[in-house]
């Protein structure tokens, strides 16, 4: 099992690597939005900046978006537009699976309005069946049953890591 750090914030470490591997065990499950197509340049439900989940690795690197940091199990990858320090990465992408967690840069939100920052009761009213687990908070992204947010949130209730996740995934747990 590959467990490392999927970095959007300085505290990131202690937070994402409780991941769950298959996504959170009974996922809460937003209610979807009717049919209203995501902000350009939302954070999810598919995906960011051009970078979808599911992508090979192949596929993702022709968006010409990203940047390769990392080879192991899973790749580590970088957005072009938003680099990390050497030991951080934006996403992963499993041989098996395609890209399969991306983490959310500052500033960018879902369309459901959530981002790193916003409190913990913003994400509760955005995402009402969203549940609380011991390493952060999931909920099923509306329009995307096939993934997950997690929501890493601080002592003072504001969200420091926000990540899109490949239910099933096996690259961070």
């Amino acid at each position: 099992m590959h467990t490392t750090r999927l970095v959007a914030a300085a505290a990131l470490a202690a937070t994402t690597t409780a991941l769950l591997i298959a996504g959170p065990a009974g996922a809460a499950t937003a209610t979807p939005a009717p049919a209203a197509a995501a902000a350009p340049g939302s954070f999810g439900p598919y995906g960011y900046g051009g970078v979808k989940l599911g992508m090979t690795a192949q596929q993702a690197k022709a968006t010409g978006k990203i940047v390769l940091k990392s080879r192991d199990n899973c790749s580590g990858w970088d957005y072009k537009a938003h680099p990390n320090p050497r030991d951080e990465v934006s996403l992963y992408i499993s041989k098996k699976h395609g890209v399969a967690v991306i983490s959310a840069p500052r500033g960018a939100r879902t369309p459901e309005g959530v981002a790193v920052g916003s409190t913990l009761r913003q994400v509760q009213k955005a995402y009402p069946k969203v549940k609380e687990q011991i390493n952060g908070y999931y909920a099923t992204v509306p329009g995307n049953r096939k993934a997950y947010y997690y929501f890493g949130v601080d002592q003072r209730n504001k969200v420091e890591t926000l990540a899109l996740g490949l239910n099933g995934q096996d690259c961070v747990s």
